[in-house]
């Protein structure tokens, strides 16, 4: 699959997913300030939960992100986490597209929503950088281990999201969390190698405890670029967000070093220096250098634990197409690598080196 293709850009609203457009414009013109229509609604054709969609008008552009409709797993799809995480950091100046408001009303799209800014800029579909000149591309990844370096350096109690998770016991919570969801989504079905990590991730977590805040899905079709410049503009689905381990958070966003490019868009096997991508290695240290740490003990259990939760996830997706309610055209797609998903993490599980 052209991820980039199947990605980029606007259709029009699927039908699942249609609401009336003259009741949002009522509402946009008595809660966003400076709102004027007339309005016109498309819908973003990438993203696998939450459905996201453009609101022209012609003065600008907006984006509203909303839960999806129909039935859901108890907790997920929060999208007013998303809107208050990404007002609290951009208080920082951290990059997030600015809030303007969010609808706990259901009446007015058919589930709870928020309205944010569009910003303008380029998203990244395929790891590898093929739109980007090579002398260029180090200064894309080094932008982004930055922001996420930043963001795990960020005082939550200072912005007011000392409450936005549970610090502490994080892998013990986040395992059981992710395998009670993966269990009681019967209709995506059980695989071994599911059970089989959850079993030996259970057995190994690390006695280090540490509390920041993390994105929980920091990757680089998340987050949009300068049209022109090496600079993180905004970072984008914070649906996973949460007070968490940094590390964990860090390892999901290593995840391509350990992916094979015909499972995921990954680096696993690919030239790097052909690429001028830097290596894993680099990347860490760049990380630690930033976080003030001299290494990562035990980077195999988080990447491990970065990869069942990336095939948890992707169970999810399974378990919405089954019931009709995945956000995504493309959804199809990518429940199908569930299973090859989960035997890559159970045989990166067996040649960890712990």
């Amino acid at each position: 699959m052209d991820r980039t293709k199947e990605n980029t850009g606007t259709i029009p609203m699927r039908e699942a997913h249609r609401f009336d457009e003259m009741r949002l414009d009522q509402w946009l013109k008595r809660s966003v300030p400076d709102y004027a229509g007339p309005l016109t609604v498309e819908q973003f054709k990438g993203g696998q939960s939450n459905p996201t969609y453009r609101l022209h008008t012609p003065d600008r552009i907006y984006v509203l992100r909303r839960k999806p409709p129909g039935q859901l797993l108890p907790g997920a799809h929060a999208v007013d986490r998303e809107a208050r995480v990404q007002e609290a950091l951009g208080s920082l100046g951290f990059p997030v597209p600015t809030i303007y408001r969010l609808c706990t009303d259901d009446t007015i799209v058919g589930s709870i929503f928020y309205i944010m800014d569009y910003v303008e800029g380029r998203i990244f579909w395929e790891i590898t950088l093929p739109e980007v000149a090579l002398a260029e591309r180090p200064k894309y990844f080094d932008a982004m281990n930055a922001t996420i370096a930043w963001l795990h350096s960020v005082d939550y109690t200072s912005i007011g999201l000392q409450d936005y998770g549970r610090p502490g016991n994080y892998f013990a919570r986040q395992i059981q969390r992710w395998a009670k969801q993966y269990r009681g989504d019967v209709e995506a079905g059980a695989d071994p190698n599911m059970d089989q990590l959850i079993d030996w991730l259970l057995a190994r977590i690390p006695t280090n405890d540490e509390s920041s805040l993390v994105h929980g899905d920091f990757r680089i079709d998340n987050i949009i670029f300068h049209p022109s410049e090496p600079r993180v503009l905004a970072v984008l689905d914070w649906e996973l967000s949460t007070l968490g381990h940094p590390l964990a958070d860090f390892a999901y966003h290593l995840l391509p070093y350990r992916m094979p490019p015909t499972l995921r868009a990954g680096l696993l096997g690919a030239d790097l220096a052909l690429l001028n991508i830097p290596t894993e290695a680099e990347y860490v240290a760049a990380y630690c250098r930033r976080t003030h740490r001299t290494s990562i003990p035990g980077l195999d259990f988080y990447v491990v634990f970065g990869l069942f939760r990336l095939a948890a996830i992707i169970h999810g997706i399974r378990g919405r197409l089954a019931r009709g309610t995945a956000s995504s055209a493309h959804a199809a797609h990518h429940a199908s690598t569930f299973p090859a998903i989960a035997e890559h993490a159970w045989n990166q599980a067996r040649a960890a080196r712990l």
